[in-house]
């Protein structure tokens, strides 16, 4: 039985409902991919506030550390930010890593990027010095995997293999009726009343008596 347009509406309906369910269901396996999140909030190193945003994924993991000087003063301009990382278990000495300032006119901002080899929980400081602030601050990270499992990652394709295969059935469907109209006989050409005109002429009559 051939597929209408409105079967179709549906059954594409039906695809994108399932795609974002996919979504919904995957997203908490890999919340944190995407856009940084903070780690640390209103924390006092000296008179300064520091805030700490991190994208803390296994391989590379980058830290933006924000700092909000006192009403009416400005941060050090000989400010050092660093930031130190090590597994809580231990099992590797912490590495410390040099940030670097953004180029930035509404606010004071270092970052850096810090390599984390797998899976766990991660012990973060981070050092500030400079001429007149000399402080840190720290709190721990879980440091989780970029990329989906590997059932996890063919749950979330099947629904666009489903758009697609939609997609080509609905193709397929308006290809064939073209070709059906293409192949069609035109309707005959009728004379007045209804009858056939033919493109034969009538062969001439010989002469009837009277």
């Amino acid at each position: 039985m051939p597929v209408t347009q409105n079967q179709m509406r549906k059954m594409t309906r039906a695809g994108l409902a399932a795609l974002v369910l996919a979504v919904c269901g995957v997203i908490p396996a890999w919340a944190h991919i995407g856009p940084p999140y903070p780690i640390m909030e209103h924390r006092k190193v000296g008179p300064l506030t520091v805030e700490v945003w991190s994208n803390p994924d296994v391989g590379t993991g980058s830290f933006f550390v924000i700092i909000d000087p006192p009403p009416g003063q400005q941060v050090p301009t000989d400010m050092k930010v660093q930031v130190a990382v090590q597994p809580v278990s231990k099992r590797l000495s912490e590495a410390i890593y040099g940030a670097w300032r953004e180029k930035l006119k509404d606010r004071v901002e270092f970052k850096t990027v810090v390599p984390f080899d797998q899976e766990e929980m991660w012990h973060i400081r981070i050092l500030l010095t400079s001429s007149a602030v000399t402080g840190e601050t720290d709190t721990d990270v879980m440091v989780t995997p970029t990329l989906l499992g590997r059932w996890d990652l063919l749950l979330f394709l099947l629904p666009f293999v489903g758009i697609g295969f939609l997609w080509f059935k609905a193709a397929s469907v308006k290809r064939r009726r073209k070709m059906k109209k293409r192949t069609r006989p035109g309707p005959s050409q009728s004379g007045p009343g209804g009858s056939t005109q033919s493109d034969t002429p009538a062969p001439a009559q010989e002469g009837v008596p009277r």
